[in-house]
């Protein structure tokens, strides 16, 4: 199986993986410096639907007291003292608050009330995070919107998700999938691993084309899908993918896990977006966020990326759930 393009940070870096194998069996250049390194992820992105970029991107994550936060707020969640949970078997919002079936997820680590929302928040609003997002994007800093950051975390039981797509319901013809599939995305979305993390499964390419019939007669939860490849990523690693790739996630309840599970819009695709983004609740309580503690210069930018999504609550009233039952 082919390995998954990771983007090399310096000089020596880039001669011991030039070239590079990627998903789809091609070969990427990976040069050194920020503007082409911007363009390398772009294009793997593009091509493949996912990268994977090295934690030495990202020198100001501090793991350490970001797991620290992480296990502070899973506690929190597991014994029923933070009600934002994705409860087993559940896998799609909207989730109940009840975690006496086992959990899943975290929902809304930015929440005022999250003792621990300031660490995740100098993740969130990270200035090199920000960057990559608008380069994967397409757009200029002012025009980035506020999404969501949640958790993913080991299952209380073994837990696995269908096959699916994000924005594309299953019942979708080959004409509705492509109809989609051929508008930009408007978002970045990422996992940042905590620790070791395998347990997202793609099949790569998938986001240029319709379903083939293999994969629309399959079982939702097949193991042996073609061409698919698990994404293993080392604690520190940020996975960009885009969220109409075809995709699942399978859960080991004996492996630790504790995944930051983030997406960011922007301003020419609020209205696209709104459904994805307001059916976790997050409209429910971002009003009140405040950025006091923040050091100014991020405090401006995440004011900024707030309001725009307020607004976009505004223009979008209710906007549902893509699948209210699973």
């Amino acid at each position: 199986m082919a390995a998954a393009v990771t983007v090399a940070t310096d000089p020596a870096a880039a001669e011991a993986s030039n070239p590079i194998s990627t998903t789809n069996g091609s070969v990427a250049g990976i040069t050194n410096g920020a503007e082409i390194r911007y363009k390398d992820a772009l294009a793997s992105l593009e091509r493949d639907g996912f990268v994977v970029l090295p934690a030495s991107l990202f020198p100001s994550f501090d793991l350490p007291t970001l797991r620290a936060a992480a296990s502070r707020t899973t506690t929190l969640a597991r014994t029923g003292k933070w009600p934002y949970i994705r409860t087993l078997p559940k896998q799609f919002p909207p989730w109940p608050s009840d975690p006496s079936q086992g959990i899943w997820g975290v929902q809304h680590l930015l929440h005022p009330d999250n003792p621990d929302h300031l660490t995740f928040a100098k993740s969130y609003f990270d200035k090199e995070l920000l960057e990559q997002v608008r380069n994967l994007i397409g757009c200029e800093q002012d025009e980035l919107i506020m999404e969501l950051y949640n958790m993913l975390v080991r299952p209380d039981k073994d837990f696995a998700l269908r096959w699916h797509r994000d924005d594309i319901p299953p019942t979708a013809s080959d004409e509705e999938e492509m109809e989609r599939l051929g508008k930009p995305g408007f978002h970045a979305q990422w996992n940042l691993a905590l620790y070791d993390d395998a347990s997202l499964i793609v099949v790569p390419g998938s986001h240029k084309r319709a379903r083939t019939e293999t994969e629309r007669n399959a079982d939702p939860y097949e193991d042996n899908m073609p061409g698919q490849l698990v994404v293993k990523l080392k604690a520190g690693e940020v996975a960009f993918y885009n969220n109409n790739i075809l995709h699942r996630g399978k859960y080991d309840s004996k492996v630790e896990r504790m995944t930051l599970h983030g997406s960011i819009g922007t301003t020419k695709g609020s209205s696209e977006r709104a459904r994805n983004v307001l059916q976790h609740g997050v409209g429910e309580w971002v009003e009140k966020y405040e950025f006091k503690d923040f050091d100014p210069e991020m405090a401006k930018r995440a004011n900024i990326m707030r309001e725009m999504l307020v607004e976009m609550g505004k223009k979008s009233g209710d906007v549902g759930f893509f699948s209210k039952d699973e």
